[in-house]
């Protein structure tokens, strides 16, 4: 159909008539643009984000790292007088551009810029719009558009998905006048698509062997079980042994113990603030419990995943804290707990990651916490001052938490634990135990008691 018969087809169809000739895959989407509510002759697609938005998109945008590609390879088309390429993410909305500088202004008159959206529910039909809402590559030829502003313009679109998830990352399109149109841009735009996937793909590809060159080390440490490195969006990178896992888990992760859409129930652990992930089969360490014993003790014993360690000072701080804030605290709070305010954040988290090599997926991050079921001496003591004989709590005292530590959580619950149980026995009011505090270490000389038993003997 000629440009002419076409212009009439479409006033006929967009008046409610029948129009003939026009390709059914034109009128569909005229039907929804209708329905959408777009008025074809008093509409510009909505520009929905301005330059500072339109640079935050890009920066996180994955066609990002193909875009300087794509400009290249279309070079020769763009510097053709007329002729425009676009690239949009999944919602049609443009965020890179390319041509001269006179066409791009000439767009600007029918809202062709960054950050104006032109899926069909906003534009109606259109290259980018259409070829999204199709999910395959789509030419719209001047009259073809249901916007009357942009009939002037051939619009040839092809979407480009995640060659790793097949998900929609947004279309390649390229824009020129009608009257200039060739039959063979179709499937120049289709090439084209198909080179940022292949290059998307390498790109993945190295990102996946970076990483496991990294953590392989930590994957080798699970050798003989059933273990994993994911990416934080589900790739699986490598699975020991080979098939235990699909090649791709559909859901985001999380730290912790979770069952994962297939069943399996694993451990997971972040490796790095924005993944990837260390999964273990659950059935490698369910039901350990990390023990910690602190109270008497300069430094604190760990007892995790069948094995012992004597912790350091500041390692013996950071679980004691953590574990006695099973909520999790910020990296600012922690630091503030173990440092006080002259604390350096890149001084706890080089600490962190020391620890980490001896926890692994038991400390989880954002908040920082101890994962799994978690027993202190110190808490189990605090939960027993209110229910068990004062005799029995003596048994279980050997001594102040951490006695030699400065970390400011740590003097906190120190204070707090050694004057409840204290409290107690002074309100029991047993002339046994309370000798028995004054010949310790830390309940000698201790005035208030020595007053009580003047009372009790008195």
């Amino acid at each position: 159909m000629d440009g002419m018969s076409m212009a009439r087809s479409r006033e006929i169809a967009l008046s409610g008539g029948d129009a003939r000739g026009v390709r059914e895959t034109i009128r569909d989407s005229w039907q929804r643009s209708r329905r959408h509510g777009i008025r074809p002759d008093r509409h510009l697609p909505p520009i929905e984000l301005h330059d500072d938005l339109v640079g935050d998109l890009r920066r996180e945008h994955p066609l990002a790292r193909v875009w300087p590609m794509l400009c290249d390879t279309m070079r020769s088309v763009t510097s053709e007088p007329g002729n425009l390429i676009f690239a949009s993410d999944a919602d049609g909305r443009l965020l890179w551009m390319d041509g001269s500088n006179t066409d791009l202004r000439r767009a600007e008159r029918v809202n062709l810029v960054l950050g104006a959206r032109w899926s069909e529910e906003a534009a109606g039909t259109s290259g980018v719009g259409t070829a999204l809402a199709l999910r395959r590559p789509f030419q719209v030829q001047g009259a073809e558009h249901y916007l009357s502003a942009v009939t002037a313009y051939t619009c040839t679109a092809a979407p480009i998905r995640d060659p790793m998830t097949g998900a929609s990352l947004g279309t390649i399109d390229l824009t020129h006048a009608t009257k200039h149109s060739d039959a063979m841009v179709l499937s120049l735009m289709t090439t084209v698509a198909r080179l940022a996937e292949a290059e998307l793909r390498t790109i993945a590809l190295q990102q996946q062997a970076r990483t496991h060159a990294r953590y392989g080390e930590r994957l080798s440490r699970w050798s003989g079980t059933h273990s994993a490195l994911v990416t934080a969006d589900g790739q699986v990178v490598h699975a020991a042994p080979h098939g235990w896992l699909p090649a791709r888990l559909p859901a985001a992760l999380d730290e912790g113990q979770l069952v994962l859409p297939t069943g399996q129930a694993v451990i997971a652990e972040r490796l790095a603030p924005g993944g990837p992930f260390l999964l273990v089969a659950h059935e490698t360490d369910a039901d350990q419990v990390l023990s910690l014993e602190a109270l008497g003790r300069d430094r604190a014993r760990l007892r995790v995943a069948g094995m012992t360690h004597e912790l350091g000072g500041r390692h013996s701080e950071l679980l004691t804290v953590l574990a006695a804030n099973p909520g999790g605290l910020g990296a600012d709070e922690l630091r503030r707990e173990v440092y006080g305010d002259a604390g350096k954040a890149v001084t706890l988290r080089a600490e962190l990651a020391r620890l980490r090599s001896v926890l692994g997926h038991r400390l989880a991050s954002e908040p920082y916490r101890l994962t799994g079921q978690v027993a202190a001496d110190f808490l189990d003591l605090d939960a027993a001052v209110v229910r068990d004989a004062p005799s029995t709590l003596l048994d279980r005292y050997p001594g102040p938490l951490l006695p030699k530590s400065a970390a400011p959580g740590v003097v906190m619950l120190r204070a707090r634990l050694h004057e409840r149980l204290r409290a107690r026995l002074l309100a029991a009011g047993d002339v046994d135990t309370l000798l028995r505090w004054l010949n310790t270490r830390h309940g000698r000389a201790d005035a208030e008691v020595i007053r009580s038993l003047d009372r009790l003997h008195g």
